[in-house]
Parts: structure tokens; sequence; C-alpha cells
């Protein structure tokens, strides 16, 4: 099935591949997509939804093994704080639900921020904008294609 991320990547003429996988709503962990579409964690990024104190709405991709450093977006971002939006607004703001958000043609061209690891792969893997679909592409093109700033914006998870 094309999505508007597939669809988007097709108009700017940038190879990918759609790679299916079988979605449990009760375990919608990047961890877990990965073991299915048989990546390791930290080649699929997940893209978070948050908020900076002077920028809005913007979008955080960080690798699946990892979470986001708010303190770091913020700096990043050019905000004194970020925070991420409640559950009950990602659908809203972006038209994706959780497990299915990307930052390839959502409903507003929000800023996107991309952890610097995305650099070490030839591919990576984001949502293709439904759950049970993932985009493997070339990071530049991903780059490319979201307008993407790369920083230094995840950490460890707590507890790992």
């Amino acid at each position: 099935m094309k999505t508007n991320a597939a669809r988007l990547l097709d108009s700017m003429e940038i190879p990918y591949e759609l790679r299916d996988y079988e979605v449990d709503p009760d375990d919608l962990a990047a961890e877990s997509v990965a073991r299915k579409i048989g990546l390791p964690p930290e080649q699929v990024f997940k893209t978070l939804v948050a908020r900076g104190d002077r920028t809005g709405v913007l979008l955080a991709v960080v690798p699946g093994d990892m979470e986001l450093d708010l303190k770091a977006l913020a700096r990043l971002s050019g905000d004194r704080k970020a925070e991420v939006v409640s559950l009950k607004e990602v659908q809203p703001l972006t038209g994706y639900v959780r497990g299915g958000v990307t930052a390839l043609a959502g409903r507003k061209d929000y800023p996107v921020f991309v952890d610097e690891t995305v650099e070490l792969f030839d591919v990576i893997s984001v949502s293709a904008g439904t759950r049970g679909t993932q985009i493997l592409l070339a990071p530049a093109d991903y780059l490319r294609a979201t307008r993407g700033t790369v920083g230094a914006i995840a950490k460890e998870k707590e507890g790992s």
C-alpha cells in the first residue's frame, strides 16, 4: 500500500523499500518493530512529537533503542525547553496514529530534528505513516525529504 510518505519519496525520485510487519497493538515499541523487520534497533528510527517554548511543534527522530534528550532537543531547536506532546495531541497535530508517526508528508510541515547517529548507517528504517509498514532508505535521502537538522538529541534509555 502506498502511503503519503511513499508518494512524497516517489515525487522526489528517492529510492526506498517498503517493509511490512505484523502489528501488535499492545507492543508498538521500536525494538519490536526492528525485530520484525530484521534490523538492529539502532537502525530503526522513531519519530516523536514535541513542543518547544519558542518554536512550537517539532518532530524529533531518534534511534529505536534510545530515548529523546529533551534538553538537547531544546538547545538544537533554539528553545529554552521542549516537552513531548500528550498522546491525544499526536494525531490531530500530525495526521498519524501512535506507532505510525513519520516526518514524511505529515499534516503540517513541522521542523524535523534527527539524531546524529542517523549518519552511521547506509540504510535506516522509519515509519511509512501507518502501523505495519516501515520505509527503508538512505539517511541522506531521508534528511533531504524531511529537511531535517542533525544533532545529538538521543540518550541511553533510563535503566539500560
